[in-house]
């Protein structure tokens, strides 16, 4: 057996067989009291990659935080190969305010990646996130919800025209994935650049725990262990059928042209067909309605879930699927194909 590496970062080393828990500085408040994050490094005795999974770099997204503590104290690490870094709440400020953006601030933690150590509050925030628990690590999963008022269907949104970053992503097992570079400062494309792969899995809404995309997202992080050997009695899932949609594919956010309350006729995730009515906008007297049609056929990948809509507003988020997958999630939600014929 060759056993692993310590873990070490500005101010701690983790041997080998240890785990350790701590609240990391990253700031300081108006007071000169500390900002600290909670983070738990699980070092196996056994040699095999570092793994981040972050959590609440917007501070109100709730879900993968609940994913990143079970991972890091609800399972068996006994037979772990490699290092777990487990970093819950990236954005401290705004979680404990229940807002997406630093409130101190005002900036966008994900858009502040890798940070410089002597620039803004963010910049500083994310600098010494990144070099101390982002960096060391040889890939990363970083979790996120839906904006409030929205809500995701599970995806991965990943560089896949990078190798190491496609054979995450597929690890992963999301029936979807968005493939894309990511915009500039957002954790997964920073810490790609800096040759550490790494996805975002986006899932449900802001301000709850959404227990069936926890399960999902838990089988995900197992999937991910076990084609990167960290976790041997894990096998690498396979989600039934998979759509990868890059930018030459058919998308779009269809939006709200006239202001009111939006009647929704589908949830995430559900497969519509070119001419569905997916929504219906009314004035508040229901004497003048505006229906939305799907444009073509395709998958929901996001929701609005707030009611109240104006001009501009959007709706929902509609990728093009194949042919081939299109079969399958027909035969998944029980659709027949005479349907859209």
């Amino acid at each position: 057996m060759t056993e692993s590496e310590p873990f070490t970062y500005n101010g701690g080393t983790v041997a080998p067989g240890e785990v350790q828990n701590l609240r990391y500085s990253v700031s300081e408040t108006y007071l000169g009291d500390p900002v600290r994050i909670p983070v738990t490094i699980i070092n196996g005795e056994r040699d095999g990659p570092t793994m981040f999974l972050s959590a609440a770099a917007h501070g109100d997204e709730l879900n993968g935080v609940e994913v990143v503590r079970q991972v890091a104290h609800s399972w068996d690490h006994s037979n772990l190969r490699g290092t777990l870094v487990c970093l819950p709440v990236l954005n401290v400020p705004a979680f404990i305010a229940q807002e997406r953006y630093l409130p101190i601030y005002d900036r966008d933690l994900n858009r502040s990646f890798p940070g410089r150590e002597s620039s803004t509050g963010a910049k500083r925030m994310a600098y010494r996130i990144f070099r101390n628990f982002i960096e060391p690590c040889d890939l990363g999963l970083d979790f996120h919800t839906s904006t409030r008022g929205r809500t995701n269907m599970l995806h991965v949104r990943a560089e896949m025209a990078d190798a190491n970053v496609e054979r995450l992503a597929n690890a992963f097992a999301s029936n979807v994935i968005l493939a894309s570079q990511g915009p500039d400062g957002t954790l997964r494309r920073e810490a790609t650049e800096a040759e550490t792969p790494t996805i975002t899995i986006e899932m449900g809404e802001a301000h709850r725990f959404q227990r069936g995309l926890i399960d999902r997202a838990l089988e995900g992080v197992k999937s991910v262990m076990a084609e990167f050997g960290m976790r041997e009695e894990e096998m690498v899932h396979w989600p039934g059928w998979r759509t990868v949609i890059d930018d030459s594919d058919e998308k779009t956010w269809l939006r709200s042209d006239v202001g009111g309350l939006v009647d929704m006729h589908y949830e995430r995730g559900a497969l519509v067909y070119e001419g569905d009515a997916i929504c219906t906008i009314a004035d508040p007297f229901r004497a003048e309605s505006v229906t939305v049609d799907a444009p073509f056929t395709g998958l929901l990948v996001g929701v609005l879930e707030n009611p109240l809509v104006y001009p501009g507003n959007p709706l929902v988020h509609l990728v093009k699927l194949g042919e081939r997958t299109l079969l399958a999630l027909e035969h998944e939600q029980g659709r027949v194909a005479h349907e859209r014929t």
